[in-house]
């Protein structure tokens, strides 16, 4: 089987790395890729549109083509691959408006009647200051567009509230805040039915203890007692399901990777947005603990095979992102990296996201440089196996969150 990747960041090298373990798999393609995929993979240049990807999978006989990137999705790859009668996962155009627009979403979990916070749709300034008297503080402003995991803000006042506005606007999605625990539930379906992959934990804001602003994720740990068979039970019934038959009897049947970032509140389990791709970084971690051959299971997954899940995921894995200086207003590019081997010495996995190479040296090169990956037998020592790993590490600026796992240290 030949494989084809689309993207060039960190869950795009999680999936080629451990893609490459698939005795099922003969060769991977990655476009555009990044230093640490073309080690184990050809990398292609990014084309100028969707239509370039398709081009690329023909001249290089592939099989089946994974998409990383949303704006791709949002953008129609999926439509033109179709047309070329080319096998590809990923939602079309119509299903990805799960995720390019947070109204669209809305309305939708409205519609199903899939459990949600409140939140009222606005599209103008004078407009989403009105509706704030009709919600409590901390409030939830969404911009409705893709806004690469930054265009969310919880405002503490009004204030804060206005100044989102004016920065999210005009379109926006106004939305009561929920308490809880926050869950990254993501599944795979053929349009028909969707089976889960292991739930994980990521790590929106920039610094510890949930503090700052929201990020694309500062890290992900994967553990199978984040969630009591209840709990994955009521989020197949209420939500996943729901989801899948809602968009098939809407005309627009949804494939590949549903994502659904939750909120376990008192009432149960509550939709914070959808995605509709992978994650990242929680696909470093969810990569990092497969057990098996992942190209087979991708098949037998969207085939709607059941019972391989619970055999597929072993060890916890912890995911610590190393971010540029300046992240994620600013970040720097340019930065020397050192250190990676002796962090995969100390028995760590490095997926490489915002790097590359300039005269020969690895360098920073985006927000979200390195993601340092480890396992335990338990999530403790998982947790203790990866920081061990990131102190080999080093480029100016460096900067990282030092609690990710914490909150699940609870449970062991």
């Amino acid at each position: 089987m030949k494989i084809l990747i689309v993207g060039g960041g960190g869950r795009e090298h999680a999936l080629a790395w451990r893609l490459s373990k698939s005795p099922s798999v003969k060769a991977l393609i990655a476009s555009p890729g990044n230093p640490g995929i073309a080690q184990i993979a050809t990398c292609v240049p990014a084309p100028k549109d969707v239509t370039g990807y398709a081009a690329i999978a023909e001249s290089y006989g592939v099989d089946v083509t994974i998409v990383g990137p949303e704006a791709l999705l949002v953008a129609g790859i999926v439509d033109h691959f179709h047309q070329q009668r080319l096998k590809i996962i990923g939602p079309t155009r119509e299903a990805a408006k799960l995720e390019g627009s947070k109204v669209f979403a809305k309305r939708f979990l409205e519609r199903t009647g899939i459990p949600t916070a409140r939140a009222i749709n606005v599209d103008s300034y004078d407009e989403a200051l009105l509706i704030l008297k009709y919600f409590n503080f901390p409030v939830v402003i969404k911009a409705d567009g893709l806004a690469a995991g930054k265009g969310v803000i919880i405002a503490q006042d009004h204030a804060e509230a206005a100044e989102a506005i004016q920065r999210l606007g005009p379109d926006l999605v106004i939305e009561e805040f929920l308490e809880g625990e926050e869950v990254s539930f993501i599944g795979i379906s053929n349009g028909q039915t969707i089976l889960p992959l292991a739930p994980t934990q990521d790590h929106k804001r920039i610094f510890n203890n949930d503090q700052g602003p929201n990020t694309g994720g500062m890290g992900a740990y994967v553990d199978s007692r984040i969630l009591s068979s209840e709990q994955t039970g009521q989020i197949m019934d209420r939500i996943m399901i729901p989801a899948i038959v809602g968009m098939r009897e809407s005309g627009t049947p949804f494939t590949g990777f549903l994502y659904a970032g939750l909120m376990l509140t008192a009432d149960g389990p509550k939709v914070l947005e959808f995605n509709v791709r992978l994650g990242d970084p929680e696909t470093q971690a969810l990569m990092h603990s497969f057990r098996g051959d992942f190209a087979e299971f991708l098949g037998m997954m969207v085939s709607g095979v059941g019972g391989v899940t619970a055999r597929a995921w072993g060890t916890c894995s912890v995911c610590v992102v190393l971010a540029a200086a300046g992240y994620p207003d600013t970040p720097r590019a340019g930065d020397p990296i050192t250190g990676i081997e002796e962090a995969e010495a100390a028995g760590a996995t490095i997926f490489q996201a915002g790097t590359k190479r300039v005269d020969g040296r690895l360098v920073t090169s985006g927000g979200r440089v390195l993601g340092v990956t480890a396992a335990g037998d338990t999530l403790p020592s998982a947790i203790a196996h990866a920081y061990d790993a990131v102190q080999n590490i080093h480029f100016e600026g460096m900067h990282y969150r030092t609690d990710i796992g914490q909150k699940g240290v609870r449970r062991w």
